[in-house]
């Protein structure tokens, strides 16, 4: 993975290499999280939990309507349910179950979609989740967070499991850059402020934070001031931050590994349309499905990069 070269960050580990360890910590000290599995824990990283406790971890095979019925009966019986699998089979494969059996009863159940965005390359686009973010936050009631780093992946991890309510958390399979140390102030619908600036915002999240933070050390060169944001809480949205930024900066660029339709842009331009209407440009995969080949030359190009968020915030500040 290049991301994240020019504003000099530390390859660290896979996010979902960080969520299965901070499920395998959780699962040690709360003995009613368990995990329900598509047959796919070795992908998720879900297998390390379940090698510590096979009595709390249930593979139903590569049925992902039932598997959440299954997590959805755990809730309802006072468990706290992990339901993984990859970010495509789990949102599309069974949409009408999690609307029915756990976003309309507004049960206790964590949604973990692993394999996110186009980065893993290879799988090819049957395996992309792309409107993985879309289809969650349509659902009433459901917390959505995208975390750029394994750092920020754990503490999502444990916030997951202590909030009350639905939630999907997506991770991904490929290594990004470090973006936090252990300590990383990670709240649910707060974003982070990564850096300060007064010509341009740049809001971002997932492996298109450290991108974001390319782009503004492009932009510095050139002396424009970028501030970024982690908007790792799609839902619910930091509306202050957003309103901050439109206030004090002379627009918005949006960067996500999603399709262009009702993802991290859409929320950020409803909202901001509701609050204080600027100029926005969106860095995402557009009205379109991926293909396979290279995760990082699909980046490429796709334009999910530093240099496109830059050309996009240049626009926005020299128009």
């Amino acid at each position: 993975m290049t991301l994240g070269t020019r504003a000099g960050l530390t390859m660290g580990k896979a996010t979902r290499d960080a969520f299965g360890r901070a499920l395998q910590e959780i699962g040690a000290s709360n003995p009613k999280v368990v995990v329900v599995d598509g047959d796919v824990a070795n992908s998720t990283r879900a297998e390390w939990f379940g090698k510590d406790n096979p009595e709390r971890f249930f593979n139903v095979g590569i049925a992902e309507s039932n598997l959440i019925g299954v997590a959805a009966g755990l809730a309802a019986s006072g468990k706290i349910p992990v339901a993984a699998s990859f970010a495509a089979f789990l949102l599309c494969n069974s949409y009408d179950q999690i609307r029915m059996s756990v976003a309309f009863p507004k049960l206790n159940v964590k949604l973990v979609g692993s394999h996110a965005g186009i980065s893993i390359g290879e799988d090819g686009p049957s395996q992309m989740g792309i409107e993985d973010v879309s289809l969650a936050c349509s659902l009433p009631g459901m917390v959505v967070m995208v975390p750029a780093d394994e750092h920020s992946t754990r503490k999502a991890t444990q916030q997951m499991i202590e909030h009350d309510g639905p939630t999907y958390l997506r991770v991904g399979r490929g290594d990004v850059p470090l973006i936090y140390d252990e300590n990383v102030d990670f709240q649910i619908g707060k974003a982070n402020i990564l850096r300060d600036g007064n010509d341009v915002t740049l809001v971002a999240n997932g492996l298109m934070v450290s991108a974001a933070l390319d782009a503004a050390e492009e932009l510095a060169a050139e002396g424009i001031t970028a501030r970024v944001l982690d908007m790792h809480t799609v839902k619910p949205i930091d509306e202050a931050a957003l309103r901050a930024a439109a206030v004090d900066t002379r627009g918005i660029v949006v960067a996500e590994e999603h399709l262009h339709h009702g993802g991290l842009g859409s929320v950020v331009a409803s909202t901001i349309a509701q609050t204080n209407p600027c100029k926005i440009a969106f860095v995402d995969v557009g009205d379109q499905f991926a293909k396979s080949g290279d995760g990082d030359a699909l980046l490429e190009e796709f334009g999910l990069t530093g240099a496109n968020i830059a050309a996009k915030a240049r626009k926005i500040v020299q128009g």
